[in-house]
């Protein structure tokens, strides 16, 4: 199923001038950076920074995340070529990706697909260069050696070696949005197994991690064996049990990409549930607070990056949903959700990098807490390619009948 995108004529010139400014601000940050990655945007606006090869890991009894944003840097680059057609984009997105290859063997990651799904796919897709195809083929298999089975089901563990017993019991509802990966690398290369992995994934998540009110957990630890959940958790929300609206936003990215190539309609039920109730929190705000439980001040942080991750989910979902009139609306809601983000956040000024203001990285580690960050830009941007260059950045495809 492929439905035309819901949106007005006035939204559509809104979202092409918004790419052609965030193209401009990609290329003086690109001339800038040197060779390492933007992070996140510090207080003053200028981007944090980080190099391609710093990999996950413990660090004691702490985890450390490494660089899981340096992919989305090559998808900011891919996009603007596409909006202005200025070869300069594509001769930095291939040295840039020369910096992120190191990565696709890294063993220690769900990220990973984070990293390979928002650079070399959309690169292979755009350039039709196999070395790019390669590369994420190569990703997709460390995603998937994480696969653990236990008597309930398969899920995959995100953190850490897989050597660790920390690393083996936990999950996270971030690897939801990683899952576009697996079913790519089965697409590409005809092996079943990847999407396998991938539905396996998704069916024990729908199980362990969404609370009887369709909220969702940040974090779920299983008992290896059975397969049950042994405590549900949170690393970046407000509290263990609260609405963390990041989560629910990778909670519907996932299932909508699972809907799309799996044809399941139990996935774009899930999905319309999981968006419902995130649009019922939202009740009516332009902008998702970090986490809709969060009480005294830090109710009043904003988090654009959640907000751009849902807008494009939904413009999907509108784009294969079978019914017509689901379609529509759900097109029509993402949509205003991301003129709302261009017309309330756009970094309009020099002075503040990045193309999204407000997004939070993490308040209770008190990282990015106001900022622009990565994989907020990416998701804002993918949106607004769906939308303005439908099918340019990402292949449409749609097992949904």
């Amino acid at each position: 199923m492929n439905h035309p995108i819901a949106a007005t004529a006035h939204q559509r010139r809104l979202f092409a001038e918004t790419l052609t400014r965030l193209a401009a601000k990609v290329a003086d940050d690109e001339r800038t950076i040197g060779v390492e990655f933007p992070q996140l945007t510090a207080p003053d606006g200028s981007w944090v920074t980080l190099p391609a090869s710093l990999s996950a890991g413990y660090r004691g009894e702490a985890w450390s995340h490494g660089n899981w944003f340096c992919g989305f840097w090559v998808g900011l680059l891919c996009a603007s070529w596409l909006q202005t057609e200025d070869r300069k984009y594509l001769g930095w997105m291939r040295e840039r990706m020369h910096l992120v290859a190191q990565r696709a063997g890294d063993p220690n990651t769900h990220d990973i697909g984070f990293i390979f799904d928002s650079s070399a796919i959309p690169a292979f897709h755009v350039t039709g260069d196999s070395w790019y195809a390669d590369l994420a083929l190569q990703a997709a298999g460390r995603l998937r050696a994480r696969i653990v089975n236990t008597q309930a089901g398969s899920y995959l563990a995100s953190w850490g070696p897989m050597s660790d017993a920390r690393a083996r019991c936990s999950s996270a509802i971030d690897t939801m949005a990683n899952l576009p990966l697996l079913y790519w690398a089965s697409r590409h290369s005809g092996d079943g197994s990847f999407a396998l992995a991938a539905d396996a994934h998704a069916q024990m998540t729908a199980k362990g991690f969404i609370r009887p009110d369709l909220s969702t957990y940040h974090a779920v630890e299983y008992d290896i064996a059975t397969g049950e959940r042994v405590r549900g958790y949170t690393f970046q929300g407000f509290a263990d049990e609260s609405a963390w609206s990041r989560g629910q936003g990778w909670a519907i990215y996932g299932y909508v990409v699972s809907a799309r190539e799996t044809g399941k309609l139990e996935y774009l039920e899930l999905a319309e549930k999981l968006a419902g109730y995130y649009v019922r929190r939202l009740d009516g705000r332009k902008i998702p607070p970090y986490d809709f439980d969060a009480t005294g001040e830090d109710a009043k942080i904003l988090d654009t990056a959640a907000g751009a991750v849902v807008a494009s989910a939904l413009i999907e979902l509108g784009r294969i949903h079978p019914d017509a009139s689901a379609a529509r609306r759900w097109s029509t809601v993402g949509c205003e959700m991301l003129e709302n983000l261009c017309r309330e956040a756009f970094a309009s000024e020099d002075s503040h990098r990045g193309a999204l203001k407000h997004s939070c990285y993490s308040r209770p580690h008190r990282e990015g807490v106001d900022s622009a960050t990565m994989f907020g830009d990416f998701f804002f941007t993918e949106a607004l390619c769906r939308v303005v260059q439908p099918g340019r950045l990402r292949p449409e495809t749609s097992a949904l009948a």
